[in-house]
This record gives structure tokens, sequence and C-alpha cells, in this order.
């Protein structure tokens, strides 16, 4: 009875990929005969069809996606909803006992007379796949995981909630098989979706409200980056109406965090999010150098916002002593009340200092064209209506008065302005009475240093406070100027690879880019947009943000729509929070441009089960923190692993003293070598202050060539070499832990940099130290 039923699941399956086949080879057919389409020099036939090449292409990405476990579930039901409900023909079909079954997978899927034959894990009518218990069957007898290998069906697996079931032949296991199985496969250093797997717990948070903010707290290996990443797959489609314009933001913390997630929600059908490391939160920059910690400390503060305010206004200068000024022949004495009051005008009217600027020159050339007028009539000239325009023109013209403006108000770019306030200790000192010298010296820098991921907020904070820098210009346009950019790279490298060059040019094959592309998706025009004020906002790691990183993420979500996920205890970071209610201290109440504060409303969900990390490991790195005064959330592991944590003791040189650093690297390889003994197709981690990181990335690579790489690199290497930050968020394997005590000696927090990497095996552990 197995074998039939085996083969009947895949017979279903089958047809679902066929279908999907179906589907994929029609938008291609209508993507090249859109693409085909002569529309001449017609604006908006262009447009038209741009827009319409657009959705197919976005069509097909999606349906490519998706095609690794389409389907990996079936409800059978104890009626039908409506007809023509999910069976296993097209239309309404019965189970052997008259039940009626719904199949969920990655997408959904009509056959060709529009009956549903696959329901996508998002919409309301799946929700009884994670959320159905023995206790609470919503309507569901059993519950079915599939498991595929490619296209084929290979194992099924049922929960039955109707005992009258149990007696059927056409019943298979039961238990959780397919979670545990799921848990203790290997990893591959890319993160996989959970969309099979969803626990009751992880649904009810990802179902949550989109309004509002909504804080998910949750140890190590509780699945808060999948709940995070599913949550924003099932916000675009619940709320495609209103997300669909403004787009969702996904933060994390550097950029190996970013590879490690980027295909969990393309295989959940969504390619348009636009996903952003903390450093690269500014456009055109994108930065994962970080200043000393008491610098960045120092950078991330409140007090900072203050700071950049006071630096701006201190560039709009007011003249003490008459100027004199020269206008065809014609000098004019220029009274310091004449600035200051065209300053004061442009101030009253609140806006950003480069569009204020504007607002101060017209009222400066209005107040010098009048007396200059009456000053030319004083000294007998006739000067009528007709006049005043040109007489206007020649002051605007004139070298004198831009020198004149010019020092009172001149414009400025928000990297000029940070720039200036590092390399001009004069200047910070003017503005930072209260500072003491020790202060001031930790952001001395010189100009040409390149910005850090600490300066990124206060470049956005510089550049809201200033406004464009050229005023006017569309993002828009900057967006498809950038795009160009991209298109014309792109094109130089393919001329390069296929050996043509000479006979073709880079821009003739980028004008051939923007032909086939020239709309901007919301996420390219998001991503290049400082302004761009997103739907709904994720950030994964949040307990690591400091108070001026929250400002920024304010304002590229005014709606305050937030999921916010992190562990309090993980916080390793120099600016970083002690509590919730203290981080999101800077998700403050206000609109762009308020200088009014207050705390966000937020609700808070705790993920308690610990699904990744293996019993004894979690006790362990529980007790260490501890021990060194770290408050953990307190986890329950649904599994143990049969490897002990194992520690390797290196004999310190002194009594008292640390481990001799040649002792630590050769006991640190030798480790290495044991596990992978143990497993060698794996993945590893070896994790070490970040002083040894270069010198075991040298030795390992000569016992495991092409097999090591440092935490920058791909992580689709068997054995990465990480300093804890870099690990953070990411899971192996194995995990080998240099010299824990130098970790916890590396910085104020070192405590929970430590917990984050004992936290990292999904099987095996090892403490060298």
């Amino acid at each position: 009875m197995v074998s039939s039923e085996l083969e009947r699941e895949r017979a279903y399956v089958a047809t679902l990929y066929a279908r999907l086949d179906e589907v994929k080879a029609d938008a291609r057919v209508r993507l090249e005969s859109t693409r085909r389409e002569a529309v001449g020099g017609n604006h908006q036939s262009r447009s038209e069809r741009d827009a319409f090449a657009r959705l197919y292409e976005d069509t097909i990405t999606q349906l490519g996606a998706v095609d690794e476990r389409l389907a990996f579930g079936r409800l059978e039901l104890e009626r039908p909803d409506e007809p023509g409900e999910l069976s296993r023909a097209a239309g309404s079909g019965a189970s052997a006992d008259g039940g009626h079954h719904r199949y969920i997978g990655r997408i959904g899927l009509r056959d060709e007379q529009h009956h549903p034959i696959l329901l996508d894990w998002r919409v309301p009518g799946a929700s009884a796949f994670y959320q159905a218990t023995a206790a609470t069957p919503m309507g569901v007898r059993a519950r079915r995981h599939l498991t595929l290998s490619g296209r084929t069906v290979t194992r099924l697996e049922d929960e039955v909630f109707d005992p009258d079931l149990l007696e059927r032949d056409d019943v298979q296991l039961q238990g959780e098989g397919a979670l545990m199985a799921a848990l203790t496969a290997q990893r591959t250093g890319r993160m996989t979706d959970i969309v099979a797997t969803i626990q009751a717990e992880q649904d009810r948070i990802i179902r949550s409200e989109l309004d509002g903010v909504l804080v998910v707290q949750g140890g190590p290996g509780t699945g808060k980056t999948a709940v995070a990443l599913h949550r924003a797959a099932y916000l675009l489609y619940s709320h495609r109406e209103r997300l669909r314009g403004s787009g969702v933001l996904v933060v994390g913390p550097s950029r190996s965090f970013l590879r490690y997630i980027e295909q969990v929600l393309p295989s959940l059908g969504e390619s348009g999010v636009v996903l952003s490391s903390l450093g690269g939160l500014y456009p055109d920059l994108e930065t994962q150098v970080d200043d000393a910690p008491d610098v960045a400390a120092l950078k991330g503060s409140a007090e900072m916002a203050d700071l950049i305010k006071r630096a701006v206004r201190s560039r709009q200068i007011r003249p003490t002593e008459p100027t004199t000024i020269d206008v065809n022949g014609e000098r004019l004495v220029v009274q310091p009340e004449l600035v200051v009051d065209a300053m004061r005008r442009a101030q009253e009217r609140g806006k950003p200092h480069n569009l204020a600027r504007v607002g101060f020159n017209k009222s400066a050339l209005t107040a010098l064209t009048r007396q200059l007028i009456a000053q030319m009539r004083d000294h007998g000239t006739t000067v009528d209506e007709s006049d005043e325009a040109v007489l206007r023109e020649d002051i605007r013209q004139s070298h004198d008065v831009r020198v004149l403006l010019n020092t009172a108000w001149l414009p400025l770019s928000a990297e000029k302005l940070v720039e200036d306030l590092y390399a001009r200790p004069g200047w910070l000192a003017s503005i930072t009475p209260r500072w003491t010298p020790q202060q001031r010296a930790l952001l001395q820098r010189p100009r040409g240093s390149g910005f850090t991921i600490s300066d990124v907020p206060l470049l956005d904070e510089a550049a809201e406070l200033l406004g464009e820098f050229q005023a006017g210009v569309d993002p828009e346009k900057l967006a498809r100027k950038a795009q160009r950019k991209r298109d014309i790279e792109n094109a130089e490298r393919a001329i390069e690879n296929m050996g043509v060059e000479g006979m073709v040019s880079a821009e003739q094959i980028a004008g051939g880019f923007a032909e086939r592309a020239a709309s901007l998706t919301t996420a390219e025009r998001a991503a290049g947009d400082r302004t761009w004020a997103f739907g709904h906002v994720v950030v994964d790691e949040a307990q690591e943000l400091s108070p001026m990183q929250w400002r920024l993420l304010a304002r590229r979500c005014p709606l305050r729509s937030f999921t916010v996920v992190g562990d309090i205890a993980q916080a390793s970071s120099p600016a970083s929070a002690s509590s919730w209610q203290g981080a999101l201290q800077g998700l403050l109440g206000r609109r762009r441009g308020s200088s009014v504060a207050g705390t966000a409303p937020h609700r808070l969900e705790e993920l308690t089960v610990n699904y990744r990390t293996p019993s004894q490991i979690v006790e362990h790195a529980e007790t260490a923190a501890r021990a060194s005064g770290l408050r953990v959330t307190p986890s329950r592991s649904v599994r143990s692993s049969e490897w002990p944590v194992r520690e390797v003791a290196v004999p310190s040189s002194t009594a008292g003293g640390g481990a001799p650093r040649d002792a630590l690297l050769a006991a640190a390889v030798e480790a290495v070598a044991s596990d992978r003994a143990v497993d060698a197709e794996g993945t590893m981690a070896v994790i070490a202050p970040v002083g040894l990181v270069d010198p075991l990335v040298e030795r390992l690579l000569a016992l495991f060539p092409g097999d090591v790489a440092p935490g920058t690199a791909s992580l689709t290497k068997p054995i990465s070499v990480l300093s804890p930050a870099t690990a953070k968020g990411l899971e192996f394997d194995a995990v080998v832990l240099v010299d824990p005590e130098g970790v916890k000696a590396s910085s104020a927090r070192g405590a929970a940099s430590l917990y984050v990497a004992m936290t990292r095996p999904t099987q095996r552990l090892t403490v060298v130290g």
C-alpha cells in the first residue's frame, strides 16, 4: 500500500510540474511576442510594451525560482470549502473514505479551467497546514508532508488528527520526521527556506498584522531569521496592493549575512525585496569596515544627531561687518542686517539647508536690488520698472555678490560636511563646547580616509538636514544614470570575455539592455533613492543597532511598519542597547523633518524552541553565558546530537597566563582535522579573535588547499574562518572555537560575542583554549 500511495502522489506532483512548465512556456512566448512588437516612436506605446515585458520577465524569474520542492504538503479535510476544492483531479475530489485534499506549495497554480490545483502557502486556506493540532484540528483530518528529490516524491509522512484514519492502509508514517530531517541535514553555506516545516508558533508570528513594530525575541537557533524572511514573503503576498509601490527593505548585519540569506525570498516567489547591510544603507556607498569600539560607540550615540544639526547650522554664517560690493561700477555698502534678515526668512520656512539656500538667495537678491535702485536714484539716475529685472540680473551675476552670499550660506554635500567634521579639529571644538578633548580626538581623521559602517547613519542624518546637493534632481533619473553605468560596466566585461573588442562598443550593448528593461522595478528605484519610503522594514540581528542606525531606519519607513528580530543577550556592538525598550527609543514617533521624539509602540513575541542547536551545545553555551553575567533567553532544544562538546586544553605559557599563539594555532588546526575526519562533507566554521583569522587561514590552506576561505569570501567553501562578528546570524554543521578567553577580552561585550560563536553549530562544537 505504501508503494501505491507513493506512486499516486508522484503522479499528482508530476501534473503540478507539467502545469508549471506550461505557464512558464506561455510567459516566454508572450515575452518574445512583446519584445518583437513594433511601437515606432510613440513614447506611451513603448512604455506599455516595456511594462508588459517586465511583467513577463518577473513571472519567468518567479516560476524558475520555485521549481525545487514546488509542492511539499497535503491536507485531508472533512469536507471541501467550495466546489472545485483541491484534490487529485482538477475539480472536486475525494479520498478513499470521502475526505477531500488540499495541496500546499510555494506558489499557487490553477489548471486550464482555472480550478485551483495547488495553494500558495501564504493564503488563509493554507494556514491549517502549520497550525492544526490534534487538540485543534481546524477541520483537518490528516496532514501529509511530501519529500521531493528534484521533481520526484521520495517519501511520505502523515500526521493524523482523526482517529478513524488510523485503520486506513494509505496512511503513512506518523511523527515529526520531516522537521527532524530538515534540522539534521547538512548545511550548504546558504540558508534554505523552512516553508515546508514552519511550526505553529512561527506561523502565528509570520501571519501577524502588518502595521506597527513587531519585535521577535529569541535565543540562538530559534528560527528568528527564517521567520523574518517568511514574514516578508507573506506580507508581500497578502498586502500586495499596499506594498507593490513602496516595497520591503530587509537589513542584515553584513554582506556575508546577505549572501547567506539571498536565496530564501526568491525560493518563496519574491524577488523584488531590497536587501542591504548596515554599511550599504546610503546610496553609492557599500562599506564593511567599522571603527574601533570606542569610536563606533560615540558615532552611534544619539547625541551625534544634535552634533550634525549644529554642524549644518554653523555653516550658515551671519556677517558681523559691512561689506562693499561692486555691481557694474556701482559700489554698494551692504550692512550685516540685510544678509541676516534674508537668512532669517529662509530659516523660518524649515526647509533643508540646500533648499533653504535658494530662498535665502532670492530674498538677498531682492533686498540688494532695492538698495541698488535706491542708491542709483539718489545719484540722479532714472530707473523705471523695466530696468529692475536687468539690474537684478546684474546683481546675480556680480562676482562680489556671489562671494558675499556663498560666504554666508554655501551649498554642501553630506560627504563634505562629515569629512570636514573629522578633518577640522578647530571647527569640531567650536560646536562641541561640552565635549572633552578625548571625545573630540576619537572623531579626528584626515580627509580621504574612507567612510565606515558607523559613518553611514551620520551621512544620512546630514543628507536629511542638507537636502539634495543638486536641488531638483529627479531620483528616477539618478537611478537610471546609476543603472546605465552598471550596464556599461557589464557590457565591457562581456566584450572582454567574448573577445570581440573593437567590433562593438559597450555603449551599444548597454543600449540594448535599456531597450529590454527600460522601466525600473520598485526594488531598483528604491535602492538608488535615499529618500525612498518603504512600506515595511525587516531588521535582523536588531540588537546590534545603535541609536543613530535606528534613526536612519525610522526615516526609511515613515509608517513605522517594522519586523525587528534579535536576541538582546547576543548584543556585542559597543553602541547597542541592553533592552528592547532602550533599543526602540531610536524608532522615533515622528514624521520626517520633525524634532518631536517618542518611543514607537511595539508588540513582543518570543521564540523559545531551539531548532538548530543540539541540547548539549545549548546547555554548554548558556552555562558559559550565565557565568559571564549575560541574561540569556532560555530555550528548549528539540534534539540532541551524538557528539558531546569537545574541549581541547592548550597549556598556558606561564602560571595564570594565556596559551602561546603557536600552540593555539597548532591545536586549532589539529581540531579541524579531527572534525573533518568525522564528516568531510559538511560545512565548518573556525571562529577566532580577529588577530588569529589570517594565520589560521594560512595554516589551514596548507592542510586543506582550496577548501578554506576567510569570512568575507564566499560561504560556499567547506571551511570558513571567521571572527565572532562575521559569524553572527550564520550556521554550520560544525564549529571549532579558538581562544574563547581572547574572544571575551576583545571588547566590553566580549561575553556576548562568545555566546554567539558557541551557538553557530548544528551538530558539533569543539572549543580550543
